[in-house]
């Protein structure tokens, strides 16, 4: 099995930023642990702060993979285009928040990315991700 990891922006600066909400972990560090996690699943890991790079690679590499994991950030309330782009690939695709969004501030209630996605997982931190693989994973073996 195939999964691409995008993250979006600030996502970069996990392991300085507020870590009441993301965790003390790095994006580095969480690649890591996914991979140590799934060793039988081969990972490519993506971050950008750009909108267009983020759909770019969504419309451009669904083919290769089996799934789509996105961490889409801020652009999880604000972004259309990726929502576009999220319900034109035919993949399983999971979002995943690190914070738990329902205890967050009033715009961040609403989530254009994830109606584009197959369901999303939030407020577990770098387990987020975990989770996430491993419903990609179950839902791979169904197909």
């Amino acid at each position: 099995m195939k999964i691409l990891i995008i993250n979006g922006p600030n996502i970069n600066l996990l392991g300085i930023r507020e870590h009441s909400n993301y965790g003390t972990l790095t994006l580095s560090e969480i690649n890591k642990i996914i991979e140590s996690e799934f060793n039988e699943i081969k990972f490519e890991f993506f971050q950008s702060n750009l909108e267009g790079e983020i759909i770019e690679k969504i419309q451009n590499k669904q083919k290769e993979f089996d799934a789509l994991i996105i961490n889409p950030g801020g652009y999880a309330h604000t972004s259309v285009a990726i929502k576009d782009a999220l319900e034109a690939c035919k993949i399983i695709k999971i979002e995943v928040h690190l914070s738990h969004l329902a205890k967050r501030e009033d715009y961040r209630q609403t989530l254009l990315t994830a109606s584009g996605c197959d369901g999303y997982i939030s407020g577990f931190k770098e387990k987020s991700y975990l989770a996430a693989v491993y419903l990609a994973q179950k839902q791979n073996n169904q197909k």
